[in-house]
């Protein structure tokens, strides 16, 4: 799963913006590549669900991105410090990500990987309705047909009503609202923040997560509920140097990843970007057939394409809207 999407926006403590001109193939193949990494991760980590629980995985991956984090800080461009300038914005940040990343690794078990992809890749739907709803921002009657038709396609693929339809198909919805408030949370109120302390905060946040839900769930986890659910309601499992293996691979996946996500949002504009975030959805289907076996029904198929078409026609929007914007400034300040 993604977890940095937008760079800073500022010069500040070691870290200055990319003055290079953009370089949109660049960052397409950038993100793609990324992309193709973390649905490789998304997969790995199914492997370990019979394995570890939940709040075992997270913190041993948590500690292994922190570990790397403050290697890079160390290293990048001469030195960095990894603490925030705004603490309480990163924490909350961190603590929408945290939920993100439950929901969304918590559907692993009982999910096929397209499914939880194609329900965390409602966020953009999540975005536009929060950015009305939260931040007051108008959106037109296209983009409020383009968040119904995602919906529909939300609809396609949990098949409400239907004997498919469990609870559980609910998760990775949650984790694209979730989600949605990360990135307004980053877009609005930590712009200033360099990549390397949202990846800190992240990794903490995780941490004290892990810590938290094992404790939780050795001392109070009802049984019946540890061995029906395991990986959500048991604490600490024997690791073996087979789970440690891929705890290690999944975090340099992931850091690897973010990297890439940001470098490509550093060298071309967000809603150029946007379609290409969608490849997320082929990928967690690729893997989960070349891995899993698993192959989407036709509705399914139909939903993600929906889903899929939405998304890039609200992203096509704001980059139409930010043009002729730009182009009436130009006018007025002739």
């Amino acid at each position: 799963m993604v977890d940095v999407k937008n760079p800073a926006s500022s010069i500040d403590e070691g870290y200055a913006v990319d003055t290079h001109e953009d370089r949109p193939a660049l960052a397409a193949m950038l993100m793609i590549g990324a992309l193709a990494l973390l649905g490789f991760q998304d997969s790995l980590i199914k492997l370990t669900s019979g394995e570890v629980s939940l709040w075992q995985f997270q913190l041993l991956r948590s500690s292994c991105n922190l570990v790397l984090v403050l290697l890079l800080s160390r290293y990048y461009r001469g030195g960095f410090h990894p603490l925030p300038k705004r603490i309480w914005a990163v924490a909350l940040r961190s603590l929408f990500l945290v939920g993100a990343m439950i929901f969304f690794f918590g559907a692993v078990p009982f999910l096929k990987l397209s499914q939880i992809a194609a329900g965390l890749y409602v966020f953009p739907i999540f975005v536009g309705v929060l950015s009305t709803l939260v931040l007051g921002e108008k959106v037109g009657p296209r983009r409020v047909m383009a968040i119904m038709a995602g919906f529909a396609g939300t609809i396609l693929i949990l098949k409400p009503g239907t004997a498919d339809f469990q609870l559980y198909a609910l998760m990775p919805v949650a984790a694209g609202l979730c989600y949605a408030a990360t990135i307004l949370t980053t877009r609005k109120l930590c712009r200033e923040e360099h990549p390397v302390a949202l990846a800190f905060g992240a990794s903490v946040a995780f941490i004290i997560v892990g810590v938290t839900g094992i404790a939780i769930t050795t001392i109070a986890s009802p049984e019946e509920f540890a061995v029906s659910w395991p990986y959500l309601f048991s604490g600490w499992h024997p690791l073996g140097i087979y789970v440690a293996g891929i705890v290690i691979a999944c975090s340099c996946l992931n850091l690897t990843a973010n990297i890439g996500l940001t470098r490509a949002y550093q060298r071309a504009e967000s809603s150029w970007l946007a379609p290409f975030d969608y490849s997320y959805l082929v990928f967690a289907t690729f893997w989960g057939l070349v891995i899993w076996g698993d192959i989407p029904d036709f509705l399914s198929f139909a939903g993600m394409s929906i889903i899929a078409g939405a998304g890039c026609y609200v992203a096509w929007r704001e980059r139409q809207e930010k043009n002729l914007h730009q182009v009436e400034l130009n006018r007025v300040l002739r």
